[in-house]
């Protein structure tokens, strides 16, 4: 099992730690709830060095991302970045993933913890018609999330650069936290705002420090996976291995929007007529009627009781304090709306299915 740089800094802070994507990682320090609501109210920070980061760059770089990655690369333009997921032969997702345009013929590429290996392998096997320069930074990238409405203003001092002055989804090369050329994102998994940093592993513990100094007068927290899953569900963004894996239409999953058939990437025609046509599962978002909490792998039934579809993910919403879930229906019940039911332990719990977010950002 690996350990991100900052293993020894999370048990200084009482984090319970837990296996994920093949790293040992913080799944929460003083509870889920507060680190979750301090996130969506103020600023908390996040370990998520696991991530795996690929640079792509040289003349056939765009060549090679356009074929690789659903939306349009060529609309990235330097400074800017763009979400995008990886299509397969078969119809299904290799993995969802960030691409930021660093400069004119490069490229970084943020892949989920789980799937480094799987992604550089697909990379490097299409890179052979397309001899694009590729590297594997990701053991020795450390990643800092910064999230929260207050984020921005909390992480001022950490550098000289106008961090007001980004738009969504954009980022600049920067002094930060005592080291240089950093990379200051601002992206994110949690709906709150804020900024993602990249900088070498080498410096974690320095950046970490100075991070939560930087932030302790707006009552920045440590926060851990669990509220980081909790705070994408309250979002209703997907997670791979629950929303989207290698078998899941990425039309059925939603992300229609980040599919541009025209750029011809892999298994493009296919995807096409998926958009055009429609699929026969939807994914959707649903909230709980009582005080239940839907859990993964469940069923969803109509109000007869009868199976529709099953639950990818649920929890119960810190800012709602209600029972949330998203998961795949038969695409005639997928309406907002419809009452349906979560089957809980052979009993029937209602629901009804609503448009995602489940709250405003």
């Amino acid at each position: 099992m690996k350990k991100t740089t900052l293993y020894n800094a999370h048990l200084a802070l009482n984090a319970k730690m837990t296996p994920f994507g093949g790293y040992e990682m913080p799944v929460q320090y003083t509870g889920v709830k507060k680190e979750h609501l301090a996130v969506r109210e103020s600023v908390g920070v996040f370990d998520v060095s696991h991530m795996g980061e690929f640079y792509v760059s040289g003349p056939r770089a765009l060549d090679l991302l356009q074929y690789v990655c659903s939306n349009d690369i060529s609309k990235i333009i330097v400074g800017k970045a763009q979400y995008n997921y990886f299509p397969n032969a078969e119809g299904g997702i290799v993995d969802d993933l960030i691409v930021y345009r660093l400069a004119e013929e490069r490229y970084l590429l943020v892949v989920n913890a789980s799937n480094i290996e799987k992604d550089w392998s697909w990379i490097q096997k299409h890179n052979q018609n397309f001899d694009a320069q590729i590297e594997n930074h990701s053991d020795t990238t450390a990643l800092l999330a910064i999230q929260g409405p207050k984020a921005i203003e909390a992480m001022q001092s950490c550098t000289e650069f106008p961090l007001a002055s980004l738009p969504f989804y954009a980022h600049t090369t920067a002094s930060f936290a005592g080291c240089e050329n950093v990379l200051i994102a601002t992206t994110g998994y949690t709906g709150a705002g804020g900024i993602e940093v990249y900088f070498p592993a080498s410096e974690a513990e320095t950046v970490w420090n100075t991070v939560l100094k930087a932030g302790a007068p707006f009552g920045i927290v440590p926060v851990g996976l669990a509220a980081r899953d909790t705070l994408r569900t309250e979002m209703g963004y997907c997670l791979y291995g629950n929303e989207i894996n290698d078998t899941t239409s990425p039309i059925a999953a939603g992300l229609g929007w980040v599919t541009k058939p025209e750029t011809d990437f892999i298994n493009s025609e296919n995807i096409a007529l998926q958009k055009k046509e429609g699929t026969p599962q939807k994914l959707i978002g649903f909230t709980m009627e009582n005080r239940a909490i839907p859990r993964s792998g469940y069923t969803l039934v109509d109000i007869d009781k009868k199976p529709i579809g099953s639950v990818t993910s649920g929890t119960q919403s810190p800012v709602l304090s209600q029972g949330i879930g998203l998961g795949y229906v038969d695409s005639s019940w997928a309406t907002p709306g419809t009452p349906i039911g979560v089957l809980i332990r052979d009993k029937f719990c209602p629901a009804q299915i609503v448009k995602t977010p489940f709250i405003k950002s």
